[in-house]
């Protein structure tokens, strides 16, 4: 693919800012890198077929969906994929992703609103994704909510650790983030912080994934990362090696088995 044509597809693809080796990432390492034009081109691929699913999704037509994608490998943890968002169609028609990305080197995170050719530009380790439309009902919800500025941000708390405890408020990592946001949005009445928003999980019956890290793997990464931290886990799991944090996996369960999405879709 020549440069001029991956501009071309950029655009189309609502690609704006984080091209080069970014400052924000999320289910990847934050090494720095700069994109190739093949890893460009299957990015863009990869945008394009998971428009395509997109859109074809639904009786109806899909209006809000899950996003995840593969930006490290997992496989040794049981897991496919490192990071999720929340996809939604727009004024204009163009899907939108909005999604928690950690400030690399730092402990620090932000709430961002992408386009899917960008949210798929992140040095993938695998060029596949996963759909999960949830009902129309759920939509509905999550669409008010994820439309407007304030309340797509009204649990974001910035203190990050990727491997944060699903029950605790000291840290939030992506995945948390928009599973308290989806909390927040189908009782927006009732759920006005994240101890509520986890209290709802927890009755909905969301179980959260179990690491089971080891001790070396646990001081390693709390001394070498910024962004990893244990120290808001119970100690007795802690000492266990059993690491309880919100995966891509775990919500993709939970929603079928909560009946609350349809089955997840893989796109590649």
């Amino acid at each position: 693919m020549r440069h001029h044509a991956i501009t071309r597809s950029l655009a189309a693809l609502g690609l704006v800012a984080m091209m080069a080796a970014g400052a924000a990432h999320a289910g990847r390492s934050c090494e720095p890198s700069k994109p190739t034009v093949d890893s460009v081109r299957r990015s863009l691929n990869l945008a394009q077929h998971t428009a395509k699913a997109l859109n074809d999704s639904g009786a109806h037509g899909a209006q809000v969906a899950l996003l995840g994608r593969q930006g490290q490998d997992l496989r040794k943890y049981g897991l496919q994929y490192s990071h999720m968002g929340w996809a939604y169609k727009s004024a204009t028609g163009d899907w939108r992703v909005v999604h928690k990305l950690n400030e690399c080197g730092t402990a620090q995170s932000r709430i961002y609103r992408q386009g899917l050719g960008e949210f798929f530009l992140d040095d993938l380790w695998r060029y596949q994704a996963v759909v999960m439309v949830p009902t129309p009902e759920v939509q509905q919800k999550l669409l008010l909510s994820l439309s407007a500025n304030a309340q797509a941000t009204k649990l974001h708390h910035s203190a990050y650790s990727m491997v944060s405890y699903p029950w605790s408020q000291r840290y939030q990592q992506s995945n948390q983030w928009a599973m308290e946001t989806l909390a927040s949005a189908m009782e927006p009445q009732k759920i006005n912080n994240r101890q509520q928003a986890q209290a709802w999980l927890q009755y909905q019956g969301y179980q959260p994934s179990d690491l089971r890290l080891g001790t070396f793997t646990r001081l390693g990464g709390r001394v070498t990362s910024a962004n990893i931290a244990f120290d808001d886990h119970p100690p007795e799991k802690r000492f266990a090696g059993h690491i309880e944090t919100v995966t891509v996996d775990s919500v993709l369960r939970f929603l079928q088995t909560a009946q609350l999405a349809a089955a997840p879709i893989v796109v590649q």
